[in-house]
């Protein structure tokens, strides 16, 4: 989970280099005052001819007041990962992020387990919070190489609301689970690795309500 695509890296070391944002210890990326930016690969003929992934099923309510996304030190009772188990690059496109947005790209360390949960989640987002998750499980399942489809599962989304859906990308009936949330300003999504659908959107509600307020 340490590779990026050559795309990704250049264009996160311009948005530091030249001051756009800046990127904090765990991964966390802060827009700078330079204005629009966009952080990871052009989306550009990334996100169209990958496998579909799924399709929202859920009416994004209104909320009260814009939330934001934060790194949190724990999620889902999981702490974050530090040293070796920090996130080091940019895994997935997280697509445009502009001034006044936070975007959270964290590694979630499981005591006993091997790879981490990788979190990636957005916050301020205008272009549509559906449409930006859809970004992203797109740009997870080509990172992941995955092409045998998906079979996306609503999951209820708790005192968070919006829509969460979770689904296996694995043959087998456990394997890495992807999860992702969308609601009215925010979009998250969350890879899982060696679970079942049901343990790992459990884990994920978890980790939402501590990374979103």
């Amino acid at each position: 989970m340490r590779s990026v695509p050559l795309a990704a890296a250049l264009a996160l070391s311009a948005c530091v280099l030249t001051g756009a944002c800046t990127v904090t210890a765990g991964g966390s990326v802060t827009p700078g005052k330079t204005g629009r930016t966009k952080t990871g690969q052009s989306t550009t003929g990334r996100t169209g001819t990958t496998t579909a992934g799924p399709t929202a099923r859920a009416t994004v309510p209104a909320q009260d007041g814009p939330r934001r996304v934060v790194s949190a030190a724990t999620a889902g009772g999981l702490p974050k990962g530090t040293g070796d188990q920090a996130v080091t690059d940019v895994p997935v496109d997280p697509g445009e992020v502009r001034d006044g947005m936070n975007l959270v790209i964290e590694n979630y360390v499981r005591p006993g387990s091997g790879d981490p949960v990788l979190l990636v989640a957005v916050d301020g987002v205008t272009d549509g919070t559906e449409k930006r998750r859809e970004h992203l499980w797109r740009g997870l399942l080509d990172r992941l190489q995955w092409d045998g489809g998906v079979d996306s599962r609503p999951v209820a989304a708790g005192p968070l609301g919006g829509s969460v859906e979770c689904f296996l990308v694995s043959l087998a009936q456990d394997g890495n689970v992807v999860c992702g949330w969308a609601d009215a300003t925010t979009a998250g999504i969350a890879l899982i690795p060696d679970s079942t659908v049901a343990t790992a959107s459990r884990l994920f509600l978890a980790i939402r309500a501590d990374v979103e307020g």
